[in-house]
């Protein structure tokens, strides 16, 4: 049985309802929120799920997955911060920007700190590259964009983040 389905029958079955039956695998990116919602990510089942719901491979799923920077396929911090490292955004500074930050929260790219709090990504084009540096950051109240960061200025907002948790 199909797990995704049976826990989110109402949700799917409305998403479908708005797609020609043979329009299906358009959903696929409504779906991913839908998987996305419980665990903050996309499990490799859910990408399974889906596909059987959509009659697509779950490669195709999956490239979905990995190609938009709003899907996860693994699990991350409460707060996901990707910063913006192509080359227009690089030439204002944010490789260094992200460096210095993981240094300062004691994390790699990629990693999330110990209190489950934060993630660090580098991402390519959050299409700001004239406030940069900046980053995307995702949490269970939506993605906020911020913009001409220093590192300070996002410890500070890192330290409002664990304050809110505390609470």
């Amino acid at each position: 049985m199909n797990a995704l389905l049976e826990k989110h029958t109402k949700d799917i079955e409305d998403i479908l309802k708005k797609y020609p039956e043979d329009q299906k695998r358009s959903a696929v990116m409504p779906l991913l929120y839908v998987a996305m919602r419980e665990n903050g990510f996309v499990s490799k089942q859910d990408m399974y799920d889906i596909a059987e719901i959509i009659k697509v491979s779950a490669t195709q799923v999956a490239s979905i997955v990995g190609f938009y920077t709003l899907y996860h396929d693994k699990e991350g911090g409460k707060h996901r911060v990707q910063v913006c490292n192509d080359l227009p955004c690089a030439l204002r500074g944010s490789g260094e920007y992200l460096e210095k930050l993981c240094e300062n929260i004691g994390i790699k790219v990629g990693e999330t700190t110990e209190d489950g709090l934060v993630s660090v990504e580098s991402v390519m084009c959050l299409a700001g590259c004239d406030k940069a540096p900046m980053f995307q950051e995702q949490n269970p109240d939506g993605v906020f964009y911020h913009e001409d960061q220093t590192v300070e200025s996002t410890l500070e907002l890192i330290e409002q983040w664990r304050k809110q948790e505390a609470k």
